[in-house]
This record gives structure tokens, sequence and C-alpha cells, in this order.
């Protein structure tokens, strides 16, 4: 339910022969990939007219991993990095990399780095008055980078997974029923990753690894009864339906490498923190990602 890295685009699912083991890879993500809501943010930007990128990122594969997911989209479709920046996470400072950053001339400049690394460097391009657009890898959409950088960062935004799922309604009134916890962007996939796995060892008879790996394309992909609890689920296959998993984060319907597809929600930084304000919808991303690649 979490990993985005693309990566594991191609390193996963069945590829559509659940019954063959042996062309079967690594995982299956409930989450929608860094590949399908980096995206969505480039198709965001593109729309608003930031037609010109400056880059700061980390040096990790989750930072590269995101920063390449936009670029990929958001070059391809006319936009133009005026300059690159790659620096170490965890410095006292990042005055030089600025420096060197905004000599370029953009519309907007995207920050891909761990959130303390993000605080000391957006705190240091507030305090040299750079202005410009920024534009956030989503981890960094947090009440913390508000309240450390201050009111600069107001009108930032970041795109992330969205939670439009069909049944998320279902899960909301769940999850709401158990405590007074937020829902955050990793609570519905988890849902949906417990719901499959257990659907599928309820389709199979049984427990074992290959059983579910049999078993987890055919209860939620397209064909069969909509469920959206496992009780609901339990109830088809009993007499004798096939069912399709509607999920809550997405509709959980797997691509041949264990994808799912959904959403973008763009939140903007203001004086109460992050806020939802617009949503890329799946059909408007669809076609910049190829089967082929997820």
């Amino acid at each position: 339910p979490w990993p985005g890295s693309t990566f594991l685009d191609t390193r996963g699912g069945d590829k559509a022969t659940p019954e063959d083991l042996s062309d079967d890879e690594w995982v299956w993500r409930t989450v929608v990939g860094d590949t399908v809501h980096t995206s969505g943010s480039a198709v965001y930007a593109l729309e608003n007219d930031l037609d010109t990128l400056g880059v700061l990122n980390g040096t990790t594969e989750g930072e590269r991993s995101y920063v390449e997911g936009f670029l990929s989209v958001y070059e391809d479709n006319g936009g133009t990095v005026a300059e690159q920046v790659e620096v170490e996470i965890g410095g006292s400072s990042y005055q030089s990399a600025l420096s060197r950053l905004f000599d370029a001339e953009f519309d907007a400049f995207l920050v891909s780095l761990p959130l303390e690394s993000a605080i000391t460097a957006l705190s240091d391009w507030s305090d040299a008055g750079y202005g410009r657009q920024p534009i956030l890898s989503d981890p960094l959409a947090q009440q913390d980078l508000v309240d450390q950088v201050g009111s600069d960062i107001y009108g930032a935004w970041a795109g992330s997974p969205g939670q439009s799922g069909p049944s998320f309604d279902t899960f909301e009134e769940a999850f709401s029923a158990q405590g007074d916890a937020e829902v955050n962007a990793w609570s519905p996939p988890a849902w949906d990753a417990i719901h499959v796995i257990a659907l599928a060892i309820e389709r199979a008879g049984e427990a074992t690894p290959e059983a579910i790996e049999r078993n987890l394309g055919p209860v939620s992909r397209d064909g069969g009864t909509a469920v959206s609890t496992f009780a609901e689920g339990k109830e088809a296959l009993a007499n004798g339906e096939e069912i399709s998993y509607q999920g809550a984060a997405t509709p959980t319907n797997f691509t041949q490498h264990g994808n799912v597809f959904g959403s973008v929600t763009i939140s903007t930084a203001g004086e109460n923190g992050f806020e939802p304000t617009s949503e890329v919808p799946a059909e408007d991303i669809r076609e910049f990602v190829a089967d082929g690649e997820y």
C-alpha cells in the first residue's frame, strides 16, 4: 500500500496470466506509483502555463524517481527544464545550490527532497527572496513545512495520489468508527490491500502464497460482480459468482504489472497548512502513461 518508485512499474503482477506463476514478479501495489501522480502534477503545471522549470532534488532513489516521473511527461509535452541542481540531503545550508538554480530563468521550480532538507532549502529560498512558483513532491505537503518556512510558502502546491475510489465512503465510515485518527494517503490503499488479499484467499479456499498470487487479479479486475467489502465478496463467491473488488483509493483494477490507476489531488499551502484545491482526473492522466510501461 505504499511503494511509489517508478522502478517497480514493470516489476510486479501476474502479467495477466493468473494461473502461470512463472512470469510473475515482485510486488502488487494498491497505491498509485510515482509514474501516475507525477504525471498528474506535470499535466497540472502545463495546464497552468508553467512552461519552464527549475529543479532541486536529492540523490536518493525516491527523490530521483519523483523528478524522473514528472519530467518525462513535462518535457514530452512541451515543458522545458532551464536548470537542474542535485544536492546531498541533510545539508545545513542550500544557499549555494539555490544561487546556481536561480541564475536561470524559469516559471516555477520543482523541489524533491526529504522533509527536513526541504525545510532548510525552502527557508534559505525564503530568506533570499527568490520568489517564483514552488512545486513540491507529495511527501512535502505537511504542516511542519508551512510552520517552519512561513508565509512565503503560501501558494506552493503538491500532487498526491487521490482518494477517489468507488468505495471511499464505505472505507471512511468504517475508519471513523474506530477512533479519531486522520485518514492519510496510505490509509485507503492499506484497506484495499487487506481486502484483495482476503478475497483472494476466499476465492482460492486456501492461504498459501501461490493461491493468493493466482487470485489477486481475478478478484479485482473487470468482469465480475462489483463488491466493496469482504462480506459482499464472500457472499458472491459462495453463490458461485466471480467478483470485482472496487477499492477505496482507486478502483483497484490491477494492470498486468500489478499496478493501479487513479486521480491526482492538488493540495496548496496556506495559513491552515496544505488543503486540497483541485483534482486531475484519472482520464486526463491515462494518455500519458503507456500500458506496457505501467
